[in-house]
């Protein structure tokens, strides 16, 4: 089989992955053997690749693969999450372009324009995992909307609602006017942005006297129930008791005393408006204030608004700013820099909003995953420092708003029958609900009729979060929420490593634990690798809106995607950031070179029933030792999730140690064979090479472990054994440091002298270290040595150097053109020279050596001594030329 002269790996990846699948090797079913389970963080249905998913994706890949050569029943479960507000947000625009307005839809057809939107752009990016190498086993493939997934999730809404712990509150919320749903604390961005303050005067009622509050929002002001002072103000108590008008509408609102106002802060009086800040609403409950909400659920201004109506907040905040200006009572304005929410998925700006949401209590069920990780290390994090983080955020966790005000996603299954608003009960089914509602009516006297139809039932229109069903993923991928006792869930969990960014540490990783203690007393998964964010050369986050994101489909097929995996993981420690550079890619691709040039180069020597050389033994039990040296550090660095350490040492041992010193030393001379012992021998080592990198380089390895023999497809590399640690022989690899040491000074002689390579030389060398005589044989083919001999002492006339205590001679005669060098020693001697007096002449001047700060003064004289030396060494080197 002839091998191509260069490496391709557009014509090889897709020749490997349709092999790969049409033999089923990335399929898993339970079996007798130890399984590895990774559950893939599912990506948004609406994504596409991009520099995280390729960083995260290459990671489990490489964990994945290594399993599968360990000979694990390894099983990486991929699939996508519905993504609630980001897809929801794509399916409004799409209907717009089409002049369709949501709200004019039933729910019924939106969710239909929602699935035709999924089934179209849905599976876009996990089919471009696949030009990345992802083995993912596809037959598993789920998303967070099938049927059965939905069905797990009712299923616990119902248990945690009869449970008591899920519960229906009037609350201040987290409202995404873009999105119009409710969100989560955590899925609140605080960004720090430059406002103005505006300070605006109200007339105390029945007098020409004023008092002055600052705010940020004026557009709010005519939703204020009350001016705040804090008791101890010296400055006010003249106001105690007293009334104010509100600007623009002239509302008559009480002053009111409360020590939450800080004295120090603006004017001390505080405007309360408790329809739209959490701490005003919580004066207004202390005092019984009257709450006015003016804006609607888009941002804009409602009736309450007055001429301002149906105006966005940002435009209203400008018109009111400058109609009060207009009156005469806006005192001032100041620039000021302060924290403001924002939406995580569409950026808009975050109004708190008053409002009836579901609600799930999380005091007693955080705990056993609080001690899961912080107390018994059931799950460990890696790096162990986010441990601080997790234990931040379970210590003071809050209730979780579950409930979003969106079409697309689980439907709370909550079913209302009555005007009153305990009329509702909860129920898997609409069929499970009548019953319930029929019973609970038949013991209450709420005057409803007693029996109920199925029509008289409305289910609260309202979506669950869509972390609500991702904390359900390593167990709802196995069914095991509906069916706990099946096969799949009782053979794959827990799931052993989840790999993932820290941003959802919270979100997604640290509720699957909480789920997983609540439904199977166990947890998800044994370690969480935590990812850094890939940021550009300059340290900044990739993103769209600063165009330094690349496309990582490009990158794939300019280096390939090998090239692009080696790139990727060359650079990223664990929960530290990657700079990514495209030169990493590069690298890749080279090295990807590297490996395929040595192969050709093994395949393309004749092989002979000759005797093996001397050189040749030995190196191999070098490379031998040094490869199993090399095995039991990557080891330890995969038990630490160290995978950056893991390539860089394997990139090491075959770019350096396999390419560039092992089949130097055993390579024929020209058009001689290489004999067969040697042959086979480098052959598995360099199988083992293979076995080593295919985790981070499977196309390559897979198709020069296909070109080295015919393989059958049980015999294929991704299904082949990976190498065990054996013990190895230290002092034989340290002792090979002082033979590659000995071999670059002879090369750096031959190359300073101009001695070509092609002409023999004759090596003495004082042997104070006493290294084995045996590696003598090496140090003669590298350095093309005709004689070498160890002697008693120095060499009159020779070249010579050191490694460690040993000293190396080479004799001049012969070896090198006298003349020539006398000449070009005496040049460096007029150098050296001419450099010592410069140095000399610093020296010698006192103001210079008493006013210079001692650090230069001693570089200076070190110089000095530097210079003395080269010049004894220059002039012992004519002496014995002349």
């Amino acid at each position: 089989m002839e091998i191509p002269s260069k490496y391709s790996a557009k014509s090889v990846e897709s020749k490997w992955y349709d092999y790969w699948m049409e033999h089923n090797y990335f399929h898993s079913e339970p079996d007798d053997r130890e399984p590895y389970t990774i559950v893939i963080p599912p990506p948004n249905v609406t994504g596409v690749l991009h520099m995280g998913h390729m960083l995260n994706n290459t990671i489990q890949d490489v964990l994945i693969r290594r399993a599968r050569l360990q000979g694990k029943n390894a099983c990486w479960v991929p699939g996508t999450d519905h993504a609630s507000i980001a897809t929801e947000a794509k399916v409004v625009a799409k209907l717009k372009t089409q002049g369709i307005d949501k709200n004019d839809l039933t729910r019924e057809e939106f969710l239909k324009h929602a699935w035709d939107w999924t089934e179209e752009y849905g599976g876009v990016i996990l089919e471009q995992l696949k030009k990345l190498g992802c083995s993912c086993d596809w037959d598993r493939t789920k998303f967070t909307m099938d049927d059965d997934m939905s069905e797990a999730v009712i299923k616990v809404f119902v248990d945690l609602y009869n449970k008591g712990l899920i519960y229906r509150g009037y609350r201040m919320v987290n409202w995404d006017p873009e999105a119009q749903t409710t969100l989560s604390d955590e899925e609140v961005i605080h960004e720090e942005r430059n406002d103005k303050l505006y300070y605006v005067k109200y007339q105390i009622e029945g007098e020409s006297e004023f008092v002055t509050i600052a705010t940020t929002r004026p557009e709010t002001i005519l939703g204020d129930t009350a001016v705040c002072i804090n008791p101890e103000d010296e400055r006010f108590q003249y106001l105690k008791g007293k009334r104010v008008i509100v600007p623009l509408c002239n509302r008559s609102i009480p002053i009111i005393e409360d020590d939450y106002v800080d004295i120090e802060f603006g004017t001390g009086c505080l405007k309360v408006t408790p329809a739209h800040d959490i701490n005003d609403k919580d004066i207004g409950d202390r005092h019984n204030l009257e709450i006015i909400d003016v804006l609607n659920p888009d941002g804009t201004l409602n009736a309450y608004g007055l001429h301002h109506q149906g105006k966005d907040r940002v435009v209203a905040r400008k018109d009111v700013a400058k109609e009060l200006d207009e009156m005469g009572i806006l005192v001032k304005t100041e620039n000021i820099t302060h924290n403001v929410g924002t939406s995580e998925r569409t950026k808009a700006v975050i109004e708190p909003r008053l409002s009836d949401q579901w609600f799930l209590k999380m005091e007693d069920l955080v705990k056993p995953a609080i001690k899961a990780v912080l107390e018994d290390e059931e799950v460990k994090l890696f790096p162990k420092r986010f441990n601080n983080t997790y234990r931040h955020w379970m210590e003071n966790i809050r209730d979780w708003n579950i409930s979003r005000q969106l079409m697309w996603g689980q439907q709370i299954p909550a079913y209302y029958y009555g005007d009153d608003k305990e009329d509702f009960v909860v129920a898997e089914t609409k069929e499970e609900a009548l019953e319930l509602a029929n019973k609970k009516i038949s013991v209450s006297s709420s005057g409803v009729e007693n029996s109920l139809k199925l029509e008289d039932l409305r289910q609260d229109s309202d979506a669950l979060d869509t972390w609500f069903s991702s904390w359900l993923w390593p167990m709802s991928v196995f069914d095991g929420i509906r069916n706990p006792e099946n096969a799949d869930i009782k053979y794959y969990y827990p799931t052993n490593d989840l790999v993932t960014g820290p941003d959802i540490l919270f979100f997604w990783v640290a509720r699957m634990i909480i789920a997983g203690y609540e439904y199977k007393d166990e947890r998800p998964f044994e370690n969480v690798y935590l990812t850094g964010l890939v940021r550009d050369k300059q340290r900044r986050k990739m993103s769209k809106s600063l165009g330094n994101s690349p496309d990582a489909l490009k990158l794939i097929d300019d280096y390939g995607a090998d090239g692009v995996r080696v790139g990727l993981l060359l650079s990223s420690a664990a929960g530290n950031d990657l700079m990514f550079d495209e030169e990493l890619c590069n690298q890749g691709k080279s090295f990807a070179n590297k490996i395929w040039n040595a192969f050709r180069l093994v395949k393309g020597w004749d092989v002979a029933y000759i005797e093996q050389p001397e050189a040749s033994k030995i190196a191999l039990e070098w490379y031998e030792a040094k490869f199993q040296k090399a095995l039991s550090e990557i080891e330890d660095h995969y038990s630490k999730y160290r995978l950056s350490d893991v390539l860089m040492t394997t990139y090491k041992l075959v770019w350096d140690d396999f390419c560039s010193w092992l089949l130097e030393m055993i390579k024929p001379a020209y058009q001689q064979p290489i004999d067969k012992t040697t042959f086979d021998m480098v052959i598995r080592l360099f199988e083992d090479n293979l076995k080593i990198l295919h985790p981070f380089m499977p196309f390559l390895t897979e198709e020069i472990w296909q070109y080295m023999e015919e393989r059958t497809p049980e015999n294929a590399l991704i299904v082949s054994k990976y190498p065990g640690v054996k013990s190895y022989d230290e002092t034989l690899i340290s002792d090979f440091e002082m033979v590659k040491e000995a071999v670059s000074g002879i090369r750096t002689i031959r190359k300073e002298k101009n001695i070509a390579f092609k002409d023999t030389i004759d090596v003495s060398v004082i042997n104070n270290e006493k290294l084995d005589s045996k590696y003598n044989s090496v140090i003669s083919k590298l350095g093309n040595i005709a004689e070498f001999s160890t002697v008693e002492d120095a060499l009159e006339g020779a070249l010579t150097f050191r490694v460690k205590s040993n000293e190396y001679f080479i004799p001049m005669a012969g070896a090198i053109n006298v003349e020539e060098e006398i000449k070009k020693l005496q040049e460096e001697l007029k150098y050296a020279n001419g450099f010592l007096k410069s140095v000399r002449g610093k020296l010698s001047n006192e103001r210079f050596v008493n006013n210079a700060p001692e650090q230069v003064v001693a570089s200076e004289r070190k110089k000095e001594a530097d210079a003395l030396a080269k010049i004894e060494t220059i002039e012992a080197s004519l002496k014995s030329l002349q």
